[in-house]
């Protein structure tokens, strides 16, 4: 493998690239009076205000996001507070309905491709943290991106990537360009032609405005970054200062300097396990408010609310005190789907099934799928996990094709499209009709004619005849309720039947 092994050598190199990345003049003009959208002492007196809510005031609230409406940061504390039974199967209910409303039964499904595992950090919960002298470090070379890639497209059969990177200068924005150009030239053949990935979303380090606009005109879809923790004291202990990632602002405001080079699909995040839960779905409301109102009611596109799992020689695991229990993490998805009711919702591989199979009702919208998170692990076809090779243990190893029957067998039926990304049903344009319920109309459609091309390109036939049974009452339903476009649709379906690929609306 490229790079394997390789030494940390040339710390002059390294130290003058770090040096660079931090820019003041890119965290200044997003500061209110010179202090950040997070404030600690506020966000602990909004969760205080909202503590013992009375029926009334959560039901009212629960209508609020039932139209689709952001919740305020003290409408989102008052959910926090909730301890009744009889209201948080209310606030339950409640979600699975918005989710139901804004993005319909879909479920959209990726894969995680990591590129490189160097790192010029030292977070203490990371296996890939520099410090960790035990893990095996390596940086994909363009041929072994390929062969990745046409194992992710043209054996499982995914159409989206999430594309991770490594802090570090030798996977800075110039490698960036390279691989993901080379991940959109693949074609891999399957039953009825050739596979591709047809949408790379990006999981990389905060970067300069100017970097962005380059990783923009590269064809990025998503670019995430998580804040990891929104306290200010915790990042700190996680993240020892004098390092890169120890500059709390820089980060906080990655999403504001992607807005501002154009990127107009963000993704939020927050490690859940480093503070008290509590304070980051605060923080996280908080974010995309500060997005909602310096942006045109432009919000994040996705939020991501991974706890922290098993990692190797990470010393911050060795003391959880803020572990969050399964019934706290089926509570954070719950006040996520309710209080940011228009953003897609990810849960990864890192929790267990039954987890996920629960987090799906609760408003949860993608889902990664066949997850090897191991360099090169998807080309090698090995199913282990190595845990001096990998940034944390997954929970959740099965197959996109065990995962599309089981959410069938819960009446979802799994998306690939990537329309509203390449006609430009992005940014605003998307925000709005998120909010008004209609991006799901095409969704809707969309979701079917994708489902139809999988199955007919990769699945056994058992999980074809599953499938065949969703897509019956998926056109039913497009029939009864979605008339009006039956003209352009059906043409593209009864096409995609016979061979045509990657036709949307």
């Amino acid at each position: 493998m490229a790079d394997q092994n390789r030494s940390e050598s040339g710390g002059g190199r390294i130290r003058t690239w770090i040096d660079q990345v931090v820019r003041q003049d890119e965290i200044d003009p997003y500061l209110e009076q010179g202090k950040p959208f997070i404030n600690e002492e506020r966000i602990w007196r909004e969760i205080a205000s909202g503590s013992n809510p009375t029926p009334e005031r959560v039901r009212d609230i629960l209508k609020k996001s039932l139209e689709i409406q952001s919740l305020s940061p003290e409408e989102t504390a008052v959910l926090l507070n909730v301890k009744d039974r009889q209201l948080l199967r209310e606030m339950a209910d409640t979600a699975a309905r918005v989710k139901q409303k804004v993005y319909d039964s879909r479920i959209v499904t990726f894969a995680p491709l990591y590129l490189s595992n160097h790192c010029v950090n030292s977070c203490l919960y990371c296996g890939f943290r520099q410090d960790n002298g035990g893990m095996k470090r390596s940086r994909l070379s363009m041929e072994e991106i390929r062969r990745e890639t046409e194992a992710l497209a043209g054996k499982f059969g995914h159409k989206r990537l999430i594309v991770v990177y490594g802090e570090h200068p030798d996977s800075d924005i110039d490698f960036m360009e390279k691989s993901i150009n080379q991940i959109y030239q693949v074609r891999a053949k399957t039953r009825k032609g050739h596979g591709s990935i047809r949408r790379v979303n990006v999981n990389a380090a905060p970067m300069s405005v100017e970097k962005l606009r380059r990783l923009k005109n590269v064809g990025v879809g998503t670019y995430q970054v998580f804040q990891e923790s929104y306290h200010p004291g915790t990042y700190s202990q996680a993240h020892p200062p004098g390092t890169l990632k120890g500059n709390y602002l820089w980060r906080l405001f990655s999403m504001h300097r992607a807005m501002d080079a154009g990127i107009d699909d963000v993704g939020i995040g927050a490690l859940f396990g480093l503070y008290d839960w509590r304070f980051e779905v605060m923080g996280l409301v908080h974010h995309a408010r500060d997005l909602e109102r310096r942006y045109n009611g432009i919000g994040p596109h996705t939020i991501s609310f991974p706890r922290l799992e098993q990692a190797d020689n990470a010393p911050f695991l060795n003391d959880m005190k803020y572990r969050v229990s399964d019934e706290d993490f089926l509570k954070i998805i719950t006040i996520l789907r309710l209080a940011v009711p228009y953003t897609g919702l990810i849960i990864t591989a890192r929790e267990p099934a039954h987890i996920r199979d629960k987090a799906v009702k609760l408003g949860v919208t993608q889902m990664d799928a066949s997850t090897r998170i191991g360099l090169g692990a998807y080309s090698r076809e090995t199913d282990g996990q190595e845990i001096s090779s990998q940034q944390f243990m997954l929970g959740d190893t099965r197959s996109l094709e065990e995962l599309i029957g089981d959410l069938a067998d819960m009446g979802c039926i799994t998306s690939f499209c990537t329309a509203g990304y390449r006609i430009g049903r992005t940014g605003e344009r998307i925000m709005k009709l998120l909010r008004e319920c209609h991006e799901g109309d095409f969704c809707r459609m969309n979701a079917v004619i994708t489902f139809r091309e999988w199955l007919d390109d990769f699945a056994s036939p058992e999980i074809k005849v599953r499938g065949e049974a969703l897509i019956a009452r998926e056109l039913a339903g497009i029939n009864r309720d979605l008339p009006k476009y039956q003209g352009k649709f059906r043409p593209m379906y009864d096409s995609t039947c016979r061979g045509k690929r990657d036709l949307y609306l």
